[in-house]
């Protein structure tokens, strides 16, 4: 299968990495080419990318062949800057011969000025999903997915997105156990769902550490079980509660309630992930006290039930894990 990568000016070196690194382990799982990969880029000259790595591309955008198998567009530091006219006819030449098409993180940009986006479900880097959807309102823009399928279009977030792109497509032309030995071979920890968020709330919430809102979002975290209503929750922040609500939703991007229970999926995560707890007691401790409510909340924010998240996610290692406490 021919891949092509077409790496635009200031690309990610990671998104490059990322895709090739998954084609050539699955390649090396096979014992075959199955993957033909080609970096290609506007002119045939080596590409500095964003962090000051060089990379030589195979060939330029004319050399690739009429009709790849699959055309991805990588993405680069910011909206990519808009190569010539002549790439941007050729993308919307080509890519509706592949058969498939699609970006990562910023490369969705590249495709929308081809004319690529229109009525199409779209996932980018959730800090230019705004912009994109403002450039091309008539692309269904989802900032906070993973990655987005949308028939033969396929784009993804950024960066370190693209091996969850890579591992998607090779599961879907060799299968799953093909896509779970590269992820361990790439020692990547969870193959993630496209529908999963881009970022754990945990890891969001590290960007208002120094705030007022800090021992809140710690408090939520360590104490999930607890009563976490507005109203509990304002009076840990000594803030009424119309103005706690304001105040970290405009800090924190989410909602009190929505940050709830994302944090209580993260915990149910970890222990669905982590050990063989009844779905009883795995809804106790993340503070659901339902499967039937857990199960709710995975299918709205995940897209999956508790009970496939573990068939597909459960670890097999005995090694020890931290606890998701000391991951935060």
């Amino acid at each position: 299968m021919k891949v092509v990568i077409f790496a635009p000016s200031n690309v990610h070196s990671l998104e490059l990495a990322g895709l090739t690194d998954v084609f050539a382990e699955a390649n090396a799982r096979a014992a075959d080419t199955i993957y033909d990969v080609t970096v290609a880029a506007e002119e045939d000259r080596p590409i500095r990318c964003a962090s000051g790595l060089r990379v030589l591309p195979d060939a330029t955008y004319l050399d690739v062949p009429k009709a790849p198998d699959t055309l991805l567009v990588a993405g680069s530091v910011g909206v990519p800057t808009a190569p010539g006219r002549r790439v941007i006819d050729w993308l919307a030449r080509i890519a509706p011969k592949a058969r498939r098409h699609g970006s990562v993180c910023t490369g969705a940009f590249l495709l929308g000025d081809a004319g690529l986006l229109a009525g199409r479900k779209v996932a980018t880097h959730w800090q230019y999903a705004p912009l994109l959807a403002e450039r091309f309102p008539d692309a269904k823009v989802d900032g906070d997915r993973v990655f987005v399928r949308d028939g033969a279009l396929i784009t993804s977030a950024g960066s370190s997105a693209a091996i969850d792109l890579g591992l998607s497509l090779v599961e879907e032309d060799l299968g799953r156990d093909v896509a779970l030995y590269v992820a361990r071979r790439l020692v990547v920890f969870l193959k993630r769902p496209g529908d999963q968020s881009q970022f754990s709330v945990h890891l969001a919430a590290q960007s208002v550490e120094h705030s007022r809102l800090y021992d809140v979002q710690r408090y939520i975290l360590n104490h999930p079980t607890a009563d976490l209503s507005v109203t509990a929750l304002a009076r840990i922040a000594a803030m009424s509660p119309r103005n706690f609500t304001r105040v970290f939703t405009k800090e924190v991007g989410v909602s009190p309630s929505k940050y709830v229970d994302l944090t209580r999926i993260d915990v149910a995560r970890f222990l669905l992930e982590s050990g063989r707890l009844s779905m009883d007691a795995i809804a106790a401790k993340s503070g659901f006290g339902s499967p039937r409510a857990m199960r709710r909340a995975f299918l709205s924010h995940i897209g999956a039930i508790p009970s496939h998240y573990r068939e597909r996610f459960q670890t097999s290692g005995t090694g020890a894990r931290p606890t998701l406490s000391e991951a935060v």
